[in-house]
């Protein structure tokens, strides 16, 4: 009998040493990792969350800033943190998709299927062909036109190479039966610059980004690339509701924990970012910011990388691009 109440008592204070462990934990605070510096949309995404989990959580939420590498400095943190609940990212499909294709282990040191266990998409947005005044063109067709009339004017802005904006446009140009080539910048901003200057005639880019200076009257947005109109954008046709067929989708962003997280960690984020994305005031900030509030859970994240990346992969490889390293 007293091994057995030994047994009890011992069994008991494991119970409660667990039971104060998770209480503890509780009330640490949690880090939400964004591979960009402030002030850019997915640092904006990171800060509304970090809001509002806050009191569904009952715990403090960090916004934690890891600017590098287009985001691969702190995927790499990510995958180096403890897998306790406790630090998260927040990040594009730009950051988390094409460089998983782009560069090879030794230059990323991460695999994003293996490292990185998906907790949630959390916004999708549009990306948007947008054209300066100069060429004329209201529509799709009309822009093709102009650059058939134009030929060695057949390029397009991106904000940098790599990314989703850059390979649309490629894939665009391909379905539309143009050939464009693609001029990189250091982010969106010096892209409008040039855009909104009559410098460049064409860019594929975030919608958000451009939207704001349709009302200048020189230039204009002619479509958004995916399978239906965006709402945040429902007066701006798709490009294949013009005819061109390009099915490259909406571009989003979405949350991961570092790889062997707890299931239950992983679901109790999950279940408080559903909560916070059904909030209307932050759908309506996101909305301002050109951004749907657009919650899905993991399975469908891990549903959504794996058939990005095989889709992406050929495209990557037949336009023969490769990224410094």
């Amino acid at each position: 009998m007293a091994f057995i109440r030994s047994i009890k008592t011992t069994f008991c204070v494991a119970a409660l040493g667990l039971a104060f462990g998770a209480q503890a934990q509780s009330k640490l605070p949690i880090r939400l990792l964004v591979g960009f510096a402030p002030g850019g949309s997915t640092d904006t995404v990171a800060r509304v969350l970090a809001d509002k989990l806050h009191s569904v959580l009952g715990q403090t939420v960090i916004v934690e800033n890891r600017p590098g590498a287009g985001g691969r400095m702190a995927t790499e943190a990510l995958k180096n943190s403890a897998p306790d609940g406790l630090t998260y990212m927040v990040a594009p499909n730009a950051t988390s998709i094409f460089p998983s294709l782009l560069y090879p282990p030794s230059v990323l040191r991460y695999d994003l299927l293996k490292d990185l266990a998906p907790v949630a998409v959390v916004v999708s947005y549009p990306l948007a062909l947008a054209v300066s005044t100069r060429t004329g063109a209201t529509n799709v067709k009309e822009y093709v036109d102009w650059v058939k009339s134009h030929p060695k004017e057949g390029v397009f802005g991106t904000a940098g190479l790599g990314g989703q904006t850059h390979f649309t446009g490629l894939q665009f140009g391909k379905a539309a039966g143009v050939q464009l080539n693609v001029v990189p910048y250091r982010g969106n901003g010096p892209l409008a610059t040039d855009l909104l200057g009559g410098q460049l005639p064409a860019a594929v880019m975030t919608a958000g980004d451009i939207a704001q200076h349709q009302s200048s009257g020189q230039v204009r947005v002619i479509g958004v690339f995916g399978d239906k109109r965006s709402p945040v954008m429902p007066d701006v046709p798709t490009v294949m509701e013009q005819g061109v067929k390009v099915a490259s989708g909406d571009a989003w962003a979405g949350v991961w924990a570092p790889g062997k997280t707890p299931k239950a960690e992983i679901e109790r984020m999950q279940d408080a970012l559903k909560q916070v994305l059904a909030m209307p005031e932050v759908r309506g900030i996101l909305h301002k910011t050109s951004l749907n509030a657009d919650f899905r859970p993991a399975a469908e994240l891990d549903r959504l990388q794996r058939k990005e990346l095989a889709y992406w992969g050929p495209v990557i490889k037949a336009s023969g691009f490769t990224p410094e390293q």
